[in-house]
Parts: structure tokens; sequence; C-alpha cells
């Protein structure tokens, strides 16, 4: 059984592969077109629109839009679709699961006082998934550098005496030691070192050498699985001003688990290269919680025009990494020409300092006409400037690297959604776009995100059955390790099927 361990030293933090770093900030940003499947339907571009459960997110004056009590409730099949490039190899990846992603309701309280300017008040409650992390991602193809570069950088600097395993300890007692005495860097020299991936330069030395030699045709192979959510319960509280102002405020509270699982093989060195194999997994787990908090209003300019404004405060996370890891090679014994398999098991679970992320405040501007009875288009207009992200405590030093490289690399992000529905008599039909910048000054690193998506809906009077199919796309390069330059093109293309079901009194 896996150990459990808490680092009590600060600082000890981990490299960019596995989280509490600027791709971490970028991942929770970066919300994905979920919901009910009538705002899925229209690409989400609810604004100026409201009523509609999944529209409190966006401007919580949605509830007060409500004539009547509702419930919503909706499940989505996903599949993620992964085409990944590495060097002359395309490898194909799809995942799909199933979620009940969104369930909620309005109570709507008709204010009896005729005299009064105030018509209505609202009150709401809604669960959403804000995020759905689950991922598979497959690469598979020749690299020209190897995994022991990650190794070296991070034992350089450090004795062989540093990163061995002492009389009386264990693979387990000295991963645990060294982490705690000399931090994360060592920790990952260490199995490197182990597990004969790299030898120190000369005796005595703090500097190390590859024991790879790599030949022509080093193959690389890693598997980057991902499962969890960042969920979103709302609550929020509406109220209508005469016949055409809306206002609304909400609360947001946020639960976070994410499981990531990276499985790295290297394999095809030249026949004489003393390692012949390396295999190292490792799985994080994050989890936590977080909280913001939303206003906004809606207004009636006649019978047809709509516009909307919403603002949403900054997203405080709080959270907490647990890392486990493993590592095993293939050493070709030169004595007898054998192949050795060498196993550093550490059968650890260990959990780093608490941290926090703030993801920054968003700004939403819409408007919507609306033809009567027979349909309506809606845009949404949102900017958030990502460059304001920021990890803490700032007094670490990693996160202070990652705060100013967040004000360097980052940038302020517009957001388009577009959405239309057309209504025949119970029917409704409705499309929409929407566009995404990528929140990188270079956009080699995420590009730009578009999606597409489509819907109809039956109103059965006191009831209402709606179904969607939306899908985004985005490419972005991958690293597959911190200090190897060798990255991965990925293009990630994402599709939702959404069925919901409201019930009106």
């Amino acid at each position: 059984m896996k150990r459990l361990l808490s680092i009590v030293i600060p600082g000890l933090l981990m490299s960019s592969l596995y989280g509490q770093d600027i791709s971490d900030v970028t991942a929770l940003g970066t919300t994905n077109l979920l919901g009910t499947a009538r705002y899925q339907a229209m690409s989400g571009a609810f604004g100026a629109l409201g009523g509609d459960l999944s529209a409190l997110n966006n401007n919580p004056a949605a509830s007060a839009v409500f004539n009547y009590s509702t419930f919503t409730f909706t499940g989505s099949i996903y599949q993620n679709r992964n085409v990944a490039r590495f060097g002359n190899t395309t490898s194909v990846n799809r995942d799909t699961n199933f979620e009940l992603n969104q369930a909620g309701g309005v109570l709507v309280f008709n204010n009896r006082d005729q005299k009064s300017g105030w018509k209505k008040f609202s009150m709401g409650f809604n669960y959403d998934i804000q995020t759905n992390f689950d991922n598979d991602i497959f690469i598979s193809g020749r690299g020209a550098q190897s995994v022991a570069d990650y190794f070296i950088a991070n034992a350089n600097g450090f004795s062989p005496d540093d990163l061995s395993v002492l009389s009386g300890e264990t693979i387990t007692d000295a991963y645990i030691n060294i982490g705690n005495s000399l931090g994360y860097n060592a920790q990952q020299g260490f199995l490197g070192y182990q597990a004969f991936v790299i030898n120190p330069s000369g005796s005595n030395s703090n500097t190390y050498v590859s024991n790879a030699i790599l030949g022509s045709g080093l193959e690389q192979e890693q598997r980057i699985i991902t499962r969890g959510t960042d969920s979103k319960f709302t609550f929020n509280m509406g109220a209508q001003h005469n016949s055409n102002l809306y206002m609304g405020i909400g609360i947001n509270l946020h639960a976070v688990d994410r499981r990531k699982i990276v499985r790295f093989d290297e394999f095809n060195y030249d026949p004489d290269s003393p390692l012949q194999y390396v295999q190292f997994d490792n799985e994080l787990l994050t989890f936590g919680s977080g909280f913001s908090a939303n206003a906004g209003i809606i207004a009636k300019l006649g019978e047809s025009l709509r516009f909307g404004a919403s603002y949403q405060t900054p997203t405080w996370y709080n959270l907490t990494d647990e890392l486990w890891q493993a590592i095993n090679t293939d050493l070709l014994n030169s004595d007898n020409g054998q192949v050795e398999l060498i196993e550093v098991y550490p059968d650890v679970i260990y959990r780093f300092p608490d941290y926090s992320i703030r993801i920054p405040s968003k700004y939403m501007a819409s408007g919507a006409i609306v033809v009567g009875k027979s349909g309506l288009i809606s845009m949404d207009y949102t900017y958030q400037d990502m460059s304001n992200a920021r990890l803490r405590p700032s007094n670490d030093p990693f996160f202070a690297e990652q705060n100013s490289l967040m004000n360097q690399e980052l940038k302020a992000v517009s957001s388009l959604r577009l959405g239309a529905e057309f209504r025949l008599g119970a029917w409704s039909f409705r499309g929409g776009y929407r566009f995404e910048e990528t929140p990188y000054q270079n956009s080699n690193a995420i590009g730009d995100l578009t999606g597409y998506s489509l819907g109809a809906g039956i109103n059965f009077g006191g009831s209402q059955l709606d179904f969607a199919w939306a899908t985004s796309d985005r490419d972005r390069n991958q690293a597959l390790y911190p200090n190897m330059n060798t990255q991965a093109g990925i293009n990630t293309e994402l599709s939702n099927w959404v069925l919901s079901y409201s019930i009106k009194f």
C-alpha cells in the first residue's frame, strides 16, 4: 500500500511537467462550453437573454428573466479526439465519457404589490461542470533528445552522496529524506541516478552525463491520461424592476478534483548503449476549492433589443498536489551481454505544501435581438487579462518566477459567442459559433479556439426537452519533459452530445 507523506519545508515545489506553474493556471482559466442543451446549442451566448440555468454563469441577472419557477437537469457525452504529431509520426487517440453535468433550479416570487416598481424576485441554485479535464493523449515517434537530459538538469549541483541510498535506508526512505532535506530537484536527480539513467561525469563530480548512446533511431512514447472536473456551485439572487430592467448577484463555489497520469517510454538506443530502455511513471492528484462572485444587469430597449453587462471577480483557488513516481530501466551488462532490469519504486505518495491560484476577473458585454416569439439572435463579448493571474505564496522563489513569466508570456483574452434560435410552434431550432483567443503571447504554445454548435428543443407546456451538439478545435505544442527541447504538436477536437429536461411550475 502506498504511503502518504506531506512536505513541511516551504519552497519544495514541482517542476512544470506536473503543476503549480503557468500551464496549471491556464488549465483552470480556460473553461469548456458546458451547461444545459439550449445553452450549448447557442454556444453560450446568453448574457443579454437570461432565462436559462447555465446563463447564470454569464450574467446573474439571468434568473430574474424567468417567468416561472424552473428546474433543469442535463447529461452529456463528451468525446476528445487528439491528433499528436511527433517526429515523422502521427498518433490519433479518442476518449469518451458521460457526465451528469448540470442540475439546478430557479424559484420565482412575483410581487403582489402592484404599486411597486419591483415586479418579481428570484432565487437560483445551480451545479455546472465548468471544466471537464477528462482527456487521453498518446504521443509516439522518433526523438533527438533523451529523457536523461531531464534527470541531468535536476541532478547537477548535487554530489553522488546526496543522491545515494545511505546505510540502513531503503529506496523509499532515501526518496523521502532527499525530498525533505534537499528538495524536489534532488529527488528527481535521485530517481535518474538510482535507475542508472545518468552517472557522475567524474569522481566526486557534481555534474552528470547520460548513460544512453542515442544512435540514429531513438523511439519515445508518452501517454497522458487526465480525469476529473472543476465543478461550480452557484447561489443566485435576482430581481426585475418595472418591465425593462433585470439585475442579479451570484456567489460561486468551486470543487477541483483532477488526476493526471503520465507514462513515458524511451527505447531503441544504440546496440552498445549501457542504457537500453527507460519507463518513467508519474501520477499527480490535484484537489481543492475555489470562490468567486459576480453581478450583472439586463436591460430591454423596446420589445426587440436587449443589452447585458456583467462582472465576475477573480476566482481564488486553494489547492493541494499529491505526486507518485516510479522508474524502471533495462541496463546492458557489458561483462556478459545480458540485459538487467532496474526498478526504483519509492512506493510513497508525496504531498506538497498547499498553494493558491488567482484567475483574473472577467468583464462581459452582451446584446440580443428578439423577434417576438419567432426567434432571436444574441452575442456575448468577454474580456479577461490572463497576465494578471497569480500563484501564491508569492514569496516562494519558484512562484515568483512563474508570476514574472505570466506577466511576460500571457495576455488579455477576448472571446466572442454568437447564438441564434428559430421557433416554429412548439419546436425551437438553434445554432451558435464561438471564438476564444489564446492566453499566450506566442500562439505556438496554445492556439486560438473555434467552436460550432447546433440543437433543437420541444416545449410541452409544463416541461421542455432540449438536445444539442457542440464541437471545438484547438492546437498546442507540448514538451515531453522540462529541460527537453523536443515538442509534440497536438490538435484537440472536443465534441459534446447534450440532453436536458426542464420542468416549470
